[in-house]
C-alpha cells in the first residue's frame, strides 16, 4: 500500500454508514480521527474505536464551524484531511414541494459543504498541503423524478467541488469529488440474494477515499465515479 501523507482527518456529518467506514479505514492508515455531528452523543463507540473525538457541529452554521475547526485545531492540530459527508434528502412531486423542505436541502448538502470546505482551505493555503473530499450521489449528475431538492443541493455540492479543484489544487490542496452512484450496503439495507454485489459495499468506498488520498499529485483526480458492477449508468 503506497503511503498516506496526511496525520489529521476531520469527517463531518458521520453516521452509521459510509462516513463510520471512512473513519476506520483512515485510522488504519494511520490518521489521528475527528468526527462530527449534530447529535454528537450517537458517535461515542465509534469514537471510542477509531481512538478520535466526537464533536457536535451543525454544519449549516458558520459559527458552529468556525468553533468546531479551533477545537479540532486545538486538539489534534490543524486537520489536513477533511471530509464532508452530510446532506438532507426531501422527496415528492415537484408541484407539491415544500420550499423550506427544498431550502433545506440546499443548505445542508451546498451551503454546509461550503462553509466546511472553506474553514478546511483557510489552514491548509498557507501550509501548501492538504486534502478536501466531498461525498456525492447520483443525485450530482442525474436528476430523479421526485427528487429535485436533493439534485439541487448535490449538483451545488459538485459544482462548488470542481471550481475549488481548479484553484486550489495548483496551490497544493487536493480537492476531490466521489461520485457515488447506487445503494449502500448496510444491516438494515440488503441487497438481494440472488443479486450479489449490487449495492456498494461502505469499507470499498471508504478504500476509494484513501486511494484519493494516495494520489501523487502529478496524476491528481478531482473526481471519481463508484458503482456496483451490474449498475446502469
Amino acid at each position: 500500500m503506497a503511503d498516506t501523507p496526511y496525520k489529521t482527518a476531520l469527517i463531518v456529518g458521520v453516521g452509521p454508514g459510509l462516513s463510520a467506514s471512512v473513519a476506520r479505514t483512515f485510522r488504519k492508515a494511520g490518521m489521528s480521527i475527528a468526527l462530527a455531528a449534530r447529535r454528537a452523543g450517537e458517535l461515542a463507540a465509534l469514537a471510542q474505536e477509531t481512538g478520535g473525538k466526537a464533536y457536535p457541529c451543525d454544519a449549516t452554521e458558520e459559527a458552529e464551524v468556525a468553533q468546531l475547526f479551533a477545537e479540532v485545531e486545538a486538539a489534534f492540530g490543524a486537520p489536513d484531511v477533511v471530509v464532508y459527508n452530510a446532506s438532507y434528502r426531501t422527496r415528492g412531486p415537484f408541484i407539491e414541494l415544500r420550499p423550506a423542505e427544498v431550502e433545506r436541502s440546499l443548505i445542508v448538502t451546498g451551503f454546509g459543504g461550503f462553509l466546511v470546505a472553506r474553514e478546511a482551505a483557510k489552514r491548509m493555503l498557507p501550509m501548501q498541503r492538504g486534502a478536501i473530499l466531498l461525498t456525492g450521489a447520483s443525485a450530482s449528475v442525474k436528476g430523479y423524478p421526485q427528487s429535485a431538492p436533493f439534485a439541487m443541493g448535490k449538483f451545488a455540492l459538485r459544482g462548488l467541488a470542481q471550481s475549488m479543484a481548479r484553484e486550489l489544487q495548483p496551490q497544493g490542496i487536493h480537492v476531490a469529488h466521489i461520485v457515488i452512484d447506487g445503494g449502500i450496503r448496510s444491516s438494515s439495507r440488503k441487497e438481494p440474494a440472488d443479486k450479489p454485489d449490487s449495492m456498494l459495499d461502505p469499507d470499498a468506498i471508504a478504500q476509494t477515499y484513501l486511494n484519493l488520498l494516495q494520489q501523487h499529485r502529478s496524476a491528481w483526480a478531482w473526481e471519481v465515479e463508484l458503482r456496483p458492477w451490474v449498475e446502469r449508468f
